[in-house]
């Protein structure tokens, strides 16, 4: 009994080493997955939760307000030819968006077929649409301060859109802003072989995690947000 039990200690003695050595090395672990997209999504599960605490409070205040919450379609309506058409930028931007995820999921796949070119000119696109995405959101902003929106009150209606508008589109706009300055860094290291030399095109997936997310995150904020 004794002899087994020592034995037993010893092993587990053993095992755990081991797990150490592996966890304290550069050996991949969570099953074979590659350590920065084990990272990225532990990331994007915080930004979930930032995300939804951010949109939870939106509807609460919405719901609980007394003054009645200013008609989005009105608000965010531009005048084309005369005519008040609602929305319209706002479908743009949510156009630009599910494009650049388009974009980005060619650019992974080119990437593991290890196209240099492709990948990197995808992912240039991908960065390109991003950015005028914000372009369109800092005309947006332009517009509605130019109209009294304040964080603190509106001439609209009730004064809690004005802080729960800037503060939503202002979060995810830094997500995008973020996101593009990061495509474009990986893109280029793409097309000056960094990752041919390595033999491994991963990060442009893990990019490609990133993107989805801030291009996922918007289909929330495009419907609770302007539809509601």
């Amino acid at each position: 009994m004794t002899d087994h039990a020592e034995t037993e200690g010893v092993d587990g003695i053993h095992g755990v080493k081991t797990l150490v050595s592996d966890l304290s090395t550069d050996q991949e672990a969570f099953k074979q997955v590659h350590w920065g997209k084990v990272m990225m999504w532990i990331f994007l599960l915080s930004d979930t939760f930032v995300f939804s605490c951010f949109l939870t409070s939106y509807m609460t205040m919405r719901s609980s307000t007394t003054i009645p919450w200013p008609n989005t379609s009105e608000v965010f309506s531009l005048t084309v030819f005369g005519t008040s058409v609602p929305l319209l930028l706002i479908a743009i931007m949510t156009f630009i968006l599910i494009t650049s995820s388009g974009t980005m999921a060619l650019a992974v796949n080119y990437g593991y077929r290890r196209d240099r070119r492709k990948t990197f000119f995808l992912m240039l696109a991908t960065a390109l649409l991003g950015a005028s995405f914000v372009g369109m959101q800092a005309f947006e902003w332009t517009k509605l301060i130019e109209e009294g929106v304040r964080p603190w009150g509106n001439h609209f209606g009730a004064p809690q859109f004005g802080a729960s508008f800037f503060m939503i589109t202002g979060f995810h706009g830094l997500h995008v802003s973020i996101g593009v300055i990061y495509l474009l860094t990986i893109a280029f290291k793409v097309l000056k072989g960094d990752y041919e030399k390595k033999g491994n095109y991963e990060v442009v997936e893990i990019a490609g995690l990133y993107w989805h997310f801030v291009d996922l995150v918007w289909v929330f904020i495009f419907a609770f947000f302007y539809l509601w």
